[in-house]
């Protein structure tokens, strides 16, 4: 029996005086164009053969999971967990509390502002508003609905817009409700330090606390029944807070370590302006301190001619070889292993550390303010 030419060497010229060829030839032709998919089991017959298909890469393997972000450079630094996937929008996290997420993550606001729902019955007090967005307007309308629930009290950390974003959406929507703040502004009710709220339905008490420190109208609230502190962006549930005030952020983390209490039925927790809940306030409040020390140490000894771990500088005699240092020639000495594109945001806390050695007098400026020294330094104090 003649053999058929296939593939490559089947031509029109076979096709035309043959019918299986015809066939065959519009197969191959097809299969080229990759308009029939492959066949599974491929024809065993010898004599005809298909075109060699190309061979496929193997699958791409699953992308390995993205860095967490460096949030400190010294190994003693507190170790702060990976970043949690996005919680749910509304997540209760006791019989009496529930978290409604703000609608607005990002890589300051983590997986967005958290506010929160306190109380049991027909009245609910909420701490802060976020930004205002309408998902989550939307979805504290629905949740109140469902409870059957109306706002009494709205309580606000502080004056950050993603915190305050949302008051008059809320006044709006639940006219009777009496908007709280340190510091208020129209509208608004003052908060005092030790002022207190007491929901008789759901058994629930606040206290505030005056925390200054990331803004002057800070302040935190203590769930007395629990033990447990709403600690603003004083303290979060994933990496560090920045400040406006580092003496004064220190003496609130000071205070606020007091706050937390521990025993049989009593949860002691932190619930953050941003990031998960903290099981252990007390002792994320501890490893603030601690972190807010060891950058200051650095500091200290950097302006001392030492560098990190206690290694002499190059010029070990300051940045500008004189004993002082500009804000920016300690921020790439301390912060050696952070790229450079965040060396400007790093600076913010340098200079704040700078400004509290300054009040203490432990540190002097000169040049206009451009250059640094410990008091009483000359070359290199040891």
């Amino acid at each position: 029996m003649r053999m058929l030419p296939a593939g490559p060497l089947l031509h029109r010229a076979t096709a035309k005086r043959n019918p299986i060829a015809r066939r065959l030839l519009a197969h191959t032709t097809r299969r080229r164009l990759n308009l029939d998919p492959a066949p599974s089991n491929p024809p065993r017959n010898p004599r005809i053969t298909t075109p060699r298909s190309q061979p496929q890469p193997p699958p791409p393997s699953s992308p390995p999971p993205p860095p967490t972000t460096r949030l400190t450079t010294t190994p003693s630094s507190p170790k702060w967990p990976p970043l949690p996937l996005p919680p749910p929008e509304i997540t209760p996290l006791h019989p009496k509390l529930t978290r409604i997420l703000a609608s607005n993550p990002s890589k300051f606001t983590l997986q967005g502002t958290n506010t929160y729902l306190l109380g049991a019955g027909a009245t609910r007090l909420l701490i802060d508003t976020g930004e205002g967005k309408p998902a989550w307007l939307s979805a504290l309308k629905a949740h109140l609905a469902a409870e059957n629930a109306t706002l009494l009290h709205v309580l606000l950390t502080h004056r950050h817009h993603d915190h305050v974003g949302g008051v008059a959406d809320v006044r709006a929507a639940w006219p009777g409700a009496t908007v709280w703040k340190c510091e208020p502004e129209d509208g608004e009710e003052e908060i005092v330090d030790g002022a207190r709220w007491h929901l008789p339905e759901a058994q629930v008490t606040l206290r505030a606390v005056h925390t200054p420190g990331h803004t002057s109208d800070h302040m935190c609230f203590v769930w007395e029944e629990e033990g447990a502190v709403f600690t603003g962006d004083n303290v979060l549930g994933h990496g560090t807070s920045v400040f406006e005030d580092l003496g004064a952020y220190v003496a609130s983390l000071e205070r606020m370590r007091g706050l937390f209490a521990g025993g049989r039925g009593i949860t002691g927790r932190a619930y953050p302006g941003h990031g998960e809940v903290v099981e252990d306030g007390r002792g994320r409040v501890e490893e603030y301190i601690r972190h807010r020390a060891q950058r200051e140490e650095q500091v200290v000894q950097t302006l001392r001619g030492r560098g990190q771990e206690g290694v002499e500088t190059t010029s070990g005699a300051g940045g500008g070889g004189d004993g002082s240092w500009a804000v920016m020639e300690l921020v790439a000495s301390i912060y050696r292993d952070v790229p450079e594109s965040l060396h400007p945001a790093a600076a913010g806390g340098v200079v704040q550390i700078l400004q509290k050695l300054l009040r203490e007098g432990k540190a002097v400026v000169e040049g206009d303010g451009e250059r640094w020294r410990l008091t009483g330094s000359g070359r290199s104090a040891l």
